[in-house]
């Protein structure tokens, strides 16, 4: 009589409804109410619609609550966007290149004054003079650095870049500095008494560095006024509170990212 099965087919089968990523600019129908609009936002769980008059309406995100290009479909908030992983950072700021090997030291040296300023140097940029290959060398202060200069025979792939304390006009830094004169050779400074102030002193704990009269033993002076027995320990003190460029002062950075500049230079 009936011919056929009537339990077999599809007729089981549920209808399914697409979901569908509320995209901003997405112009749908809500199907009850009629009212169509393009996607602007979320609120409170519900998707925010604006018609061509700039009506706007809640609807909530129900499974088959709306209609695109005139087929029921249900709305789903879209997933956030994946935040773009953060670029590795040196410490002077630099982007951090991954497995790179430090290169062989190059001919160029970057001089500094003392241990204190090669080993404030390689805290912060030592990253980036591994990979460029330069070698910063401690001078025992300045007083001949324009024999030293001369003894190194500076060349245009042999570059000498010279980081001085206390560059300011008038002092006997500036005075020693204007004997070099070898076009190979770029001095830079700081006008700081000692690189110790170059480091921000609220990074040490203090307010500011304490002045210390002339004709005084500077690092011995700011020892007894912060209470502190010995130079090296307060330079302990000091080189742990440096990590980064932005525990050191301005005048510093500069001073040395140009002389990284200038012995990495390529030879023409």
């Amino acid at each position: 009589m009936y011919g056929e099965d009537v339990l077999g087919g599809n007729w089981r089968r549920r209808k399914v409804i697409p979901e569908v990523d509320a995209e901003p600019d997405l112009v749908v129908e809500d199907a009850d109410s009629g009212f169509c609009g393009a996607v602007v936002g979320f609120e409170f769980g519900a998707v925010v619609l604006e018609d061509r008059h700039g009506k706007r309406r809640n609807f909530p995100l129900e499974p088959a609550a709306f209609l695109l290009d005139g087929k029921v479909v249900t709305l789903r908030k879209p997933a956030s966007p994946q935040a773009a992983p953060k670029q590795k950072r040196t410490a002077s700021g630099s982007i951090a290149v991954d497995n790179v090997r430090a290169q062989v030291a190059k001919a160029s040296r970057i001089w500094v004054e003392g241990i204190h300023d090669a080993a404030l140097v390689e805290r912060i940029w030592g990253d980036d003079l591994r990979i460029e290959g330069v070698v910063v060398e401690p001078l025992d202060g300045i007083d001949d650095l324009a024999g030293a200069v001369k003894e190194f025979r500076p060349s245009r792939t042999r570059r000498v870049g010279v980081l001085v304390d206390h560059l300011v006009a008038g002092s006997k830094e500036s005075r020693l500095v204007a004997a070099v004169t070898d076009p190979n050779v770029l001095v830079t400074g700081h006008p700081y008494i000692d690189v110790w102030q170059a480091v921000k002193p609220e990074r040490v704990g203090l307010r500011a560095w304490p002045v210390i009269p002339p004709g005084r033993p500077w690092k011995e002076g700011v020892c007894q006024a912060v209470g502190i027995k010995e130079p090296y320990e307060m330079w302990r003190r000091i080189l742990s509170s440096v990590s980064s460029y932005k525990d050191v002062e301005t005048p510093l950075i500069n001073a040395v990212e140009q002389l990284i500049d200038f012995v990495t230079e390529p030879a023409d």
